[in-house]
């Protein structure tokens, strides 16, 4: 841990931190407390959960019976984590957090009125208490999506695409809002594993699944179907928007540039998009997705074609 900054640099997503349910809090006052009892309890509370929202809310709060804040944003990049509680404010304080040197990500205090030198004090104080029990937190959450995501690609897998899909079309009904699905096959791949191996193929496999993340928005979600398919799970998006996000993927693989022994592998995919309708199942949309999937490649492959 270093010494505090006053600093105001961390821009984070709304949209995204919405969806993982990062929403900001208000709280009730709570009785001021000494440094060191707030210390002491701050020791025992934090150690009762492993989910790092839980321990960053609980955190604030109990902060804030010592010294007041407006806001706390948390952030570590390596795990695509961002946090924010409370609303932003013009000063702030911020920390990087390391345990044992162990990096645990950046965090900031905000308020309307400038930190003391005291203040500054007994909040370094205090994360202090933070840093163990965030540590475990942080080992628990890997842990939990390492069993989710696809080792080669880092997409996620079939456990995590069913949780998803069953969560999504939930959702959309719900809020009656559209959801759309492209499923998609890397071109002519088994002639690619044939001439160049295996090793070859699995490049390849990862830098496609590179640039179709970096070609998604970030509420988008991308998992790894079986071999060279994979599904991207558009949440809130229509047909037609779902067609143009599949055209900017398809140009996306195109524009790859796999050099193998000092010749490019052309790579191309084929898509199939599907568009939830009134009352559907989550199989029966998976389904008409696949099957425009197949159109095709039946078509001549390097396409997009939309499901009726």
């Amino acid at each position: 841990m270093v010494p505090p900054k006053q600093s105001n640099t961390i821009d984070f997503d709304a949209a995204k931190l919405q969806r993982l349910g990062y929403a900001s809090r208000t709280q009730p006052t709570l009785k001021p407390v000494s440094l060191a009892q707030l210390r002491q309890q701050l020791g025992m509370q934090l150690q009762t959960s492993l989910e790092v929202d839980r321990i960053l809310d609980l955190f604030f709060r109990e902060v804030q019976r010592l010294v007041p804040l407006g806001a706390l944003s948390y952030q570590l990049a390596s795990c695509d984590l961002r946090l924010e509680l409370g609303e932003r404010a013009n000063h702030s304080a911020g920390y990087r957090l390391s345990h044992e040197g162990e990096y645990l990500g950046e965090l900031i205090f905000r308020r309307s009125l400038r930190f003391s030198d005291d203040e500054l004090g007994q909040l370094e104080s205090l994360l202090a208490s933070l840093l163990f029990p965030l540590r475990n937190a942080l080992l628990y959450r890997a842990a939990l999506q390492s069993a989710l995501r696809d080792p080669l690609t880092d997409t996620g897998n079939r456990i995590a695409m069913n949780q998803a899909m069953l969560r999504e079309v939930e959702l959309a009904r719900r809020n009656s809002q559209p959801l759309s699905v492209l499923m998609l096959d890397i071109d002519h791949f088994k002639q690619i594993n044939d001439q160049h191996g295996h090793i070859t193929g699995d490049e390849v496999l990862k830098a496609m699944a590179g640039a179709l993340k970096n070609s998604l928005r970030n509420i988008d979600m991308i998992f790894r179907y079986g071999g060279e398919e994979f599904l991207v799970l558009l949440s809130n998006t229509n047909r037609e928007a779902a067609q143009m996000v599949g055209e900017r993927l398809r140009l996306a693989v195109l524009g790859l540039q796999h050099v193998v022994d000092n010749r490019a592998i052309e790579l191309s995919i084929s898509l199939g998009c599907a568009t939830m309708l009134a009352g559907e199942s989550v199989d029966s949309l998976q389904r008409r997705a696949d099957n425009a999937l197949y159109v095709s490649k039946r078509e001549g492959r390097n396409r997009l074609s939309m499901a009726g």
